[in-house]
Formats: C-alpha cells, structure tokens, sequence
C-alpha cells in the first residue's frame, strides 16, 4: 500500500482493508477509468437489444395445479436430501433505521429480519423432512455485528463468509476523503459473491452435496426457500442460474430481463441506452435467484459499474458489480412469481414507512408458509 493512501486511512479502515481482500491494482484501474472519462460510457450495454416476447417468460403455475405439484416434489426431494442452501445477501447497514446492520432490525414485533428468514429456512426443511443449510454473505462493516447477533440468538448452525471491500474516488479520480479528512470504505456490490464463495464456502456445499443454492436479499422476507421453485430450477438439467421477476408497479425500476445479442439478460437499468423504452418490459427482476453450486466453481468478467453515490454532501463514485449478470455467463431461466398476496415473493422493506406499510402483507405471507 502506497504512502499517499496509507496516510489518509484511520488505524480500523487499515485493518478492514487488510482483513477483507482489498485489490489496489483494481482501484488503480477504477481511478484510470475516472480520468480517462471511460468509467461511465462503458455502463451502456452494446449490441442489439429488445424487450423479451410474451411466453419468453413463464409464470409459476398456481397452487393446486398438477404441474405445481410436480415442480413442488422434485424441490421437496432435493430439500429432503440436504441438496438446497440457503445464502442470504447481508452486505447493507440500515442507515434509515438509525445506522444499524440491516439484518437485526425489527421486521415484526421481537423478531428481526434475520430471525424471520433463518426461521423460513427452517420451516422449508420441517416441510420437506430435510435440512437447509443458512449462509450470510455479510460485508466489512457487517461481519463482527453480525457475529455477535447469531452468538445472542444462538444460532450457531449458521455459516458466515464475507465480501471484499474497496474506497470511493472523487468523480475526477483521486481517493475520496469524507468530512474526517479519511477515505471512505464500502462493498462492491452483491456481484462479489462467487469470488467470496470460492474462498472456502463453496468447497463445504458442494462437498456436503448440495446442488442448488437460493439467493435472496435480507430484507424481502416473502423470498422464502420455495420447493415448487427449486424444482422449476432443477427441472431441466442444463440450467445454472433461475431468476425471479415481478410484474412492474408504476414508477418501478430495477434490473429487467431483455434480449441482449440473442441471449436473454439482467439487465440493470442504468445501462440501458436513452432510446430504449424501459417500460415495453412489463417486469422486473427481484434479485431473488437460485444458483448451480458446482457451475459457480470459475471465474466470471463481471463488470465494475461506476456508481454516484452523495457521502458527506459530497458527490462520490464507487466501482459495483452486480449478481443479475451472472445470467450473461450461465445458462437461466426466468420465472414469474406474484408480486404480493399468500404467495407473494417481493416485499422489500428499505426504510421504515416501507417496512410499516407492508408489515400486514409480511405477516399474511410468513403465516401462510408456516413461519408464524
């Protein structure tokens, strides 16, 4: 580490960059891209691009129906045998619920966000008379909090593995410095977590013989370990990756699926071009997906996307990269789930008046799967 860089970090960032994988080559290259003006063009996707057709997408067929069933027991069979994980994406501080780790924050009264989803998980084992196996991908600034909140709950089954970190640059290219006169540490973005999975965790799945991994965000409870799900993913044996859509709601954005050169894409949407009218795609993508263990076993050319972000009133930009463009190396399906109601998969909490207006929704999904 240089001495330029070293003089602006305080003694605990010294020690998160050391402890969590920091790559200064890679910041060298992010600054280049900064002053060479190149870090924002390359955002654009190239080639040709259209929305995706109707039957392009399937829907998850609805309770009750015999293709339902039959999904629901290839899934309930690979639960059963210990071959379904569980990772859960907990990078995030919850900084507008008072600057805590997300994770721990009171989704329902005495029961935090974690606690909700390791109780989902195990409610899909006790259903499916197996196992599923919790993983929490957690950040720098989440992973010693997190420890001790799973020592305080006791659970002790649960395994932790933890992403890389790096430093915000000024929009010209030079190190951030935030209102303390000290460079400013943040996660790179949920597209970390093959790498961070190949750093061990990934040996213990595939070792212990599980096949499918469900991916979700901490704080959309109603992305529950679904066995009709798993078994749309384990349906056809080629398929790697399956991702979750929703039907859009006004003003929605997000990552979106679309015909990318021939080949159906996440697609964020700031990389779509000015031209291209988001809303002829008529869903989105909820950053729920499962995973083939062993097809994550390589590496991947995820892109850093510049991102603006505002720290300390001041305009920062920070390099992300993003799970969803797995699906531009593995092969993926789609499937539409219900966005809301008993079978609703998408109901994110971001601050509190989100959390207080969908805690009714939360409570009528979490109850019909046997959670509450």
């Amino acid at each position: 580490m240089d001495g330029d860089l070293a003089s602006c970090l305080g003694p605990g960032q010294l020690e998160a960059l050391e402890r969590y994988w920091f790559d200064p080559t890679r910041l060298a290259g992010h600054r280049d891209r900064l002053r060479t003006g190149a870090a924002l063009d390359t955002n654009a996707v190239r080639g040709e691009l259209r929305a995706p057709a109707p039957g392009d997408i399937p829907t998850l067929p609805p309770p009750g129906s015999t293709e339902r069933q039959r999904l629901g027991l290839i899934g309930s069979e690979a639960i059963g045998r210990g071959q379904v994980a569980a990772v859960i994406l907990n990078g995030g501080m919850a900084t507008r619920f008072g600057g805590v780790v997300k994770a721990s924050v009171e989704a329902l009264p005495s029961r935090s966000f974690l606690d909700l989803k390791l109780a989902d998980a195990r409610a899909s084992a006790r259903r499916a008379g197996g196992h599923v196996p919790v993983f929490l991908m957690n950040s720098f600034a989440t992973d010693e909090p997190t420890g001790a909140l799973l020592a305080a709950m006791g659970a002790r089954e649960v395994g932790t593995f933890a992403q890389s970190v790096s430093l915000r640059l000024s929009p010209a290219g030079d190190l951030f410095l935030g209102k303390d006169g000290l460079a400013s540490l943040y996660a790179p973005g949920h597209g970390d977590l093959v790498d961070a999975l190949r750093r061990g965790t990934l040996a213990k799945l595939r070792a212990t013989g599980v096949r499918a991994l469900v991916m979700s965000n901490v704080d959309n409870l109603a992305a529950s370990v679904d066995p009709a799900i798993v078994g749309f993913h384990l349906d056809q044996p080629a398929n790697q990756m399956t991702v979750e859509v929703v039907r859009k709601d006004p003003g929605d954005k997000g990552g979106a699926p679309a015909w990318l050169s021939g080949r159906l894409e996440v697609i964020e949407s700031f990389r779509f071009p000015a031209s291209f009218d988001q809303d002829s795609i008529p869903v989105f993508n909820t950053n729920t997906f499962v995973l083939d263990v062993a097809a994550l076993d390589r590496e991947f050319p995820l892109d850093f996307f510049a991102v603006s972000k505002t720290v300390d009133d001041k305009k920062a930009i920070q390099f992300e990269r993003l799970a969803g463009q797995l699906s531009a190396f593995l092969a993926t399906r789609y499937l539409e789930v219900p966005r809301t109601g008993p079978e609703g998969r998408f109901l994110p909490a971001k601050d509190p008046e989100e959390l207080a207006a969908r805690r009714s929704q939360i409570v009528e999904v979490l109850t019909a799967r046997g959670v509450l």
